[in-house]
């Protein structure tokens, strides 16, 4: 197994009164020369967004967006007319094609979202853009990983573009869970939402993340109550 290790207070933090945001990877204002990507994941954005502010109209082409609402909601409006809001317990998937224009701003008046934004390089560049939410349960999960995204289309997990795969958990401490590369080759980006864990004797925290590949399997030893998010994604 080799592994690269990414501590949370190590990110690209940018303070824009309105938005909070701490950048796992190279993004906006903030540049590392050793943190643009792992493998073919791009970005992995921490937001929090002040009430009633956000992000106007923009565009996006060729990237798979990935959107998972961490506290509060997050209403969102493209132009292939989706309209509506996610919320804790809901995953956000856009194809961005060939293009695609949309907004995200904070659904609530009075409370701050907190938000995990990620981009991942396309496997087919040019496609018809695509819009897609689903809700997940991790109680009925807990102390396992459930996949959220997935390159396999079914009822249970949103289609990604790529051979990559989005897995949340809840944990509790004292606990072990392992995880499997599901497509071979790939690696997995494993990111300490909350908690405490060691993966392969290095201890993860809050916002802590290691990006592992050259492996088949991971194992995860909880010392605190924890979630966890894993993005297992192609490395080339």
């Amino acid at each position: 197994m080799k592994k690269i290790i990414h501590r949370a207070a190590d990110r690209g933090i940018q303070d824009h009164g309105w938005l909070k945001a701490a950048h796992s990877f190279s993004f906006a204002n903030y540049h590392d020369p050793a943190k643009v990507h792992f493998g073919l994941l791009r970005v992995l954005n921490d937001d929090i967004v002040a009430p009633g502010m956000g992000f106007g109209t923009h565009g996006h082409d060729n990237m798979e967006i990935v959107t998972i609402p961490l506290k509060g909601t997050l209403a969102h409006k493209d132009s292939l007319g989706s309209v509506g809001n996610i919320e804790y317990g809901e995953v956000q998937i856009m194809s961005a094609g060939k293009g695609i224009q949309h907004s995200e701003y904070n659904g609530s008046s009075s409370e701050a979202v907190n938000l995990l934004q990620i981009w991942v390089f396309p496997k087919e560049r040019n496609i018809e853009p695509r819009y897609d939410q689903i809700h997940y349960d991790l109680v009925a999960a807990n102390n396992s990983f459930l996949t959220v995204v997935s390159p396999i289309k079914s009822e249970k997990t949103m289609w990604i573009n790529q051979d990559a795969f989005f897995s949340l958990g809840t944990f509790d401490a004292d606990s072990k869970a392992s995880y499997k590369i599901q497509h071979p080759g790939n690696g997995a980006y494993v990111f300490f939402i909350e908690g405490q864990g060691v993966l392969d004797d290095t201890v993860l925290a809050n916002r802590d993340a290691v990006g592992v590949y050259d492996t088949e399997e991971l194992e995860i030893d909880f010392k605190k109550n924890s979630k966890v998010l894993i993005i297992e994604i192609p490395m080339q």
